[in-house]
């Protein structure tokens, strides 16, 4: 068996002392952060019960949609008695449709969300954490940035079996995008950009325990939360006659589950593009002290 060439021995060996360094020096910041007696007594970890609701081109453009269950986790670092920043993952559903506002287009979604957010918050009053002399409770307002993943479905029912199915929307391309027909209208992507901001109230409860109440917006850059934003392109543009678009066809245009025989004609809005959608995120929350969930790791990250 050939012996490796010093060339290659050299980089193995380079290989394994970064990853010795590497391995010091996350051993080095766990260390100091878990030592640090002020990081973990300013930190909370918390977990909110709450809904989401959409606004969009389903619902009229209205702020009362249809309210769906959603939960988030939060982790905040206290930076003083008015600031603070907050790091969180949020998962919840939003759902709309309104044929009672336009009866003849008959379109309905309902689309998961997960959203990731960094976001900053400044409290009105001066909010103790420790100190039994400042605020035990404070209204607050927080703005941020976030990712969110959506991806959203539409409920089509078989007459013929009754059985009922959810389709996912996105590669129906239900306003023709990515056809040569329409080569403005490009694929919409399901992971976009979000700014989280909103108001709350937060009261201590305990030295290591909170409850807030919040209500919060997302702004986001996709009219396709909903999918829909443009106008109708007809059968012909969906299914070019080898049959793979027949479903894109009947939820692109439900006109005639409602009023039998009725087609939109070609051009016809179907969406406000000039708006772009938003949802919405409320709960109530509980957070603790990271000093109380932490602390005990300082010992044992003492002993390694």
């Amino acid at each position: 068996m050939e012996c490796c060439p010093d060339y290659v021995l050299d980089y193995m060996i380079d290989i394994k002392m970064c990853k010795r360094i590497l391995l010091l020096l996350l051993l080095i910041s766990s260390a100091t952060l878990l030592r640090s007696q002020s990081i973990l007594s300013r930190s909370e970890v918390g977990l909110g019960l709450g809904g989401m609701t959409y606004i969009g081109d389903l619902n009229d453009q209205s702020m009362l949609g249809k309210v769906r269950p959603a939960a988030g986790l939060t982790a905040r670092l206290n930076i003083d008695p008015r600031w603070a920043v907050a790091l969180g993952f949020s998962y919840g559903q939003v759902e709309g449709g309104n044929p009672d506002v336009i009866a003849r287009r008959n379109l309905s979604f309902r689309s998961p969300i997960a959203e990731g957010f960094l976001r900053a918050e400044f409290n009105f009053f001066p909010y103790g954490l420790i100190s039994n002399t400042q605020k035990l409770s404070t209204p607050y307002i927080f703005c941020g940035v976030g990712l969110f993943k959506f991806n959203p479905k539409a409920k089509y029912t078989e007459p013929a079996t009754g059985e009922s199915t959810w389709y996912e929307l996105q590669p129906l391309a239900t306003e023709g995008q990515g056809t040569m027909a329409y080569p403005d209208r490009q694929m919409y992507q399901l992971l976009e950009v979000c700014m989280p901001f909103g108001i709350g109230y937060k009261w201590r409860l305990s030295r290591s325990v909170h409850l807030s109440v919040e209500y919060g917006w997302r702004k986001t850059w996709t009219d396709y939360l909903d999918d829909v934003s443009t106008t109708y392109v007809g059968a012909e543009v969906l299914n070019p006659g080898d049959g793979r678009g027949m479903m894109a066809v009947v939820l692109a245009d439900r006109s005639g589950e409602v009023e039998p025989g009725y087609v939109n004609p070609v051009g016809v809005k179907r969406g406000d593009d000039s708006l772009k959608d938003w949802y919405s995120f409320f709960h109530i929350s509980l957070t603790f002290s990271a000093e109380v969930l932490f602390g005990w790791m300082r010992g044992k990250v003492c002993e390694l």
